[in-house]
């Protein structure tokens, strides 16, 4: 993710340049195709191990789920489930299936399809990433752990094609808001088992669009003619261009308008008009994360003491970083104040080393701090291998990484920090938190923490503030035990002209489902003919 400064944004200023072409190319209509761009970081199109942000917007098109995100707030509204009913006790969940709910291929989607994919994505052989997100449910954590191998014991049930049922442990007021996340959809009994997608003839989803074209760098999808809902999609292609060009020259097709919304990788001075140039708070985080598992850094004594000695001012240079933060929660109404480290203390630190039998850091070995290729890592990177090399007797080596075997590499690699930029899955602090458990797909730093574990569970079965003070604990504890080093909140930065498309809102997770855009009948940006492709 790019980072801002504030500062200029009031040098970006709207140049009109009258662009003239020939009318055999062009003509004032090309409502039939929306076209978007993202970085290109390396897509998955099997969901069950989906991990970044940019599988995450794709899948809106392709797959659904029992529910979906509402265009504007992000809450969940029905999807293939018309409805759902709760149980008295707050645990049983039945859903009700649209009887139209069909895969692109006629299939219809059935209650236990849902049953067999969350069972795939939960078999401990399969390791995916987010396998963690159904552990409110019974059974789930003994399952996906190995702990009880037998699928009967996960609180699934599929009595009839158009009903499931879900049983949880406790009850849980966030659970069908995270079911909108991609990790809950059903995936087609045909390519279940299969986990590379990437040769596939074909690939049957079962979201508004279908793809009909896949190419390096291109994927073309049509409006899906068996959705259930395909009267209200407007749009009838989707053209998803996946970059590995430099920012000028897509901001340079955004101008000329060959591009309808720019996700990632602008320009931000090159752009022609300043009203495309959307910003909104998002639910994120950048941070850096100590390694947790192996020794001297699964002492809390060892990582606290590091992170006292770096230099929080320069690190956090509110000149740098959008919106510099020492916790990993963003602001949610009503959630606790939490303590982070907000200033170096080499008097506290030398004295947490010595007390940890590490004195003047001695016996320390080589400190490795992994990074994505990009400058601001680069920048953060040098200043924790300045300060650490310059207080203690230790060695530091940066390795960089590009985009996107970075994310890869931490799962393989013998790295002592590491950073990530986490955008929440669901408006929850616990999309933040439950990551940290000890045995999370995701938890790359090896966080063990038996109290941090009791503290997530508690919450799981409370309401209200009471829930959100028990996960305010949880979080000082990675914060004060200098496992989670956060530097910001970051905002969400968007190229595209709100006056020509309708059903696209700013919010807070960055998710804009595709079914919701269609192109409005006010006149295009100033100098930009419409392309019809």
């Amino acid at each position: 993710m790019s980072y801002l400064r504030r500062r200029l944004f009031p040098l970006i200023i709207a140049v009109i340049i009258l662009v003239i072409l020939a009318p055999s190319v062009f003509s004032d209509s090309r409502d039939d195709e929306f076209v978007i761009s993202f970085i290109d970081s390396g897509i998955q199109f099997n969901p069950i191990f989906s991990f970044t942000a940019t599988e995450a917007q794709i899948y809106t098109a392709i797959y659904e789920g029992l529910v979906s995100y509402h265009p504007l707030t992000m809450e969940p509204v029905p999807a293939v489930a018309e409805r759902w009913e709760v149980s008295p006790d707050g645990k049983t969940y039945t859903f009700f299936l649209r009887r139209d709910a069909r895969y692109w291929n006629g299939d219809r989607v059935t209650a236990e399809d849902f049953r067999q994919t969350w069972l795939t994505l939960l078999d401990r052989e399969a390791d995916a990433a987010y396998n963690f997100l159904f552990d409110i449910i019974e059974g789930v954590r003994d399952y996906r752990t190995g702990a009880n191998p037998d699928p009967e014991s996960v609180g699934l049930r599929a009595p009839e094609p158009g009903m499931f049922e879900v049983r949880l442990r406790t009850p849980a007021s966030h659970f069908v808001r995270t079911l909108a996340h991609h990790a809950f959809v059903p995936v087609h009994r045909s390519v279940r088992r299969i986990r590379d997608w990437s040769d596939l003839p074909e690939i049957p989803g079962n979201g508004p669009y279908r793809i009909v074209e896949r190419k390096p760098g291109e994927i073309l999808l049509e409006r899906n003619p068996v959705y259930w809902d395909r009267r209200n999609v407007a749009i009838p292609y989707m053209r998803f261009l996946l970059f590995d060009l430099d920012d000028e020259s897509v901001t340079e097709r955004f101008n000329r308008g060959e591009i309808d919304w720019v996700t990632g990788g602008m320009s931000l001075l090159e752009v022609e008009d300043s009203r495309t140039i959307v910003v909104n708070p998002l639910f994120a985080t950048t941070y850096y994360f100590l390694r947790s598992d192996v020794e001297p850094f699964s002492d809390p004594r060892v990582r606290r003491a590091l992170a006292l000695l770096l230099p929080w001012d320069e690190i956090r240079d509110p000149e740098i970083q959008f919106i510099p933060s020492p916790v990993l929660v963003p602001s949610i109404p009503y959630y606790p104040e939490v303590q982070g480290i907000e200033v170096a203390d080499y008097d506290q630190a030398m004295g947490l080393l010595e007390d940890a039998g590490y004195r003047d850091g001695i016996r320390i070995p080589t400190i490795s701090i992994h990074v994505p290729r990009g400058a601001e890592s680069a920048r953060v990177a040098e200043l924790m291998k300045d300060a650490w090399e310059n207080a203690l007797q230790v060695s530091v080596d940066i390795v960089s990484t590009p985009y996107p075997e970075y994310f890869e590499s931490l799962r393989h690699s013998d790295f002592t920090v590491a950073t990530v930029s986490w955008i929440g899955d669901f408006a929850d602090p616990l999309t933040f938190l439950q990551m940290w458990i000890s045995d999370s797909n995701v938890n790359d730093a090896g966080f063990r923490d038996d109290r941090y574990d009791d503290l997530l569970d508690e919450a799981m079965a409370q309401l209200g503030i009471s829930r959100y003070e028990t996960l305010a604990q949880a979080e000082e504890i990675l914060l004060q035990t200098g496992t989670v080093l956060p530097v910001s909140h970051s905002p969400a930065i968007n190229l595209i002209d709100l006056q020509a498309v309708d059903g696209w809102h700013p919010n807070p997770l960055d998710i804009h489902p595709v079914k919701y855009l269609e192109f409005t009948d006010r006149a295009p940006l100033p100098g930009v003919v419409r392309f019809n492709r």
